[in-house]
């Protein structure tokens, strides 16, 4: 009976250190310490808050009312613009630059109102930078309305936030925690396939360049003597 050898295709093992107590810390390791990062970014971020006003845009007397809509997504688009070169900075008491940064205007695709946001962390400067920007609109569309045919009317003027709109602490830790849970997560799952792949490219190496494989014998069958 013909017997051959037969490699051992056994699966290759982890390491150690995947497989010992130590694999199960890093999840948990990893949660308290995306918690510990996020809760530290809030309670050392200063708060920051937001103050919204509203502006409207009319038609005149003579001009279409369809283009008043029109006419809202253009002074939307340059509301910091027409802001800067009025003075929306000097009624809100901050630079240019910083009117620019803190000051973001919204149209609505329906109707022609534009809301202009403005954030800072003092309440009294987010409604100040808010109701400048709204104020040099109306200002500037006054001075151009006979070639326009419309003009910009206080909608709603910014009241003074209450609460911030910055992530607390809580919050923070808690997506910090979400992240540093994924990351862990992410982690254990790449990390055993990696260390499976270097075994069992080490167990599965090629022969060296000339060299041939070398047949096993093959059992030899000697005649049975006849029986005289």
């Amino acid at each position: 009976m013909n017997t051959s050898a037969t490699p051992d295709r056994r699966r290759p093992s982890l390491p150690a250190r995947w497989r010992g107590p130590g694999r199960r810390a890093v999840l948990p390791a990893a949660v308290l310490a995306g918690a510990a990062l996020g809760g530290g970014y809030g309670a050392l971020t200063t708060p920051e808050y937001a103050a919204t006003s509203y502006v409207i845009v009319v038609p005149g007397e003579k001009s279409d009312p369809a283009g008043a809509l029109g006419f809202a997504q253009a002074y939307g688009r340059v509301a910091t613009d027409i802001a800067v070169t009025g003075d929306a900075q000097v009624w809100a008491g901050v630079t240019a630059d910083k009117l620019r940064r803190s000051v973001q205007a919204s149209t609505s695709p329906d109707a022609p109102m534009i809301s202009l946001t403005a954030r800072s962390e003092r309440p009294a400067e987010a409604v100040a930078m808010a109701d400048g920007v709204a104020r040099a609109l109306v200002v500037n569309s006054g001075h151009v309305a006979g070639s326009t045919g419309v003009k910009v009317v206080q909608f709603s003027r910014a009241t003074k936030p209450v609460d911030p709109v910055s992530p607390s602490a809580p919050l923070s830790a808690l997506v910090g925690a979400c992240a540093g849970g994924l990351l862990g997560g992410l982690a254990l799952m790449v990390a055993p396939r990696r260390a499976g792949a270097r075994s069992e490219g080490r167990h599965s190496r090629p022969a060296a360049p000339g060299t041939a494989a070398v047949p096993a014998p093959a059992a030899s069958h000697q005649p049975e003597p006849e029986a005289v």
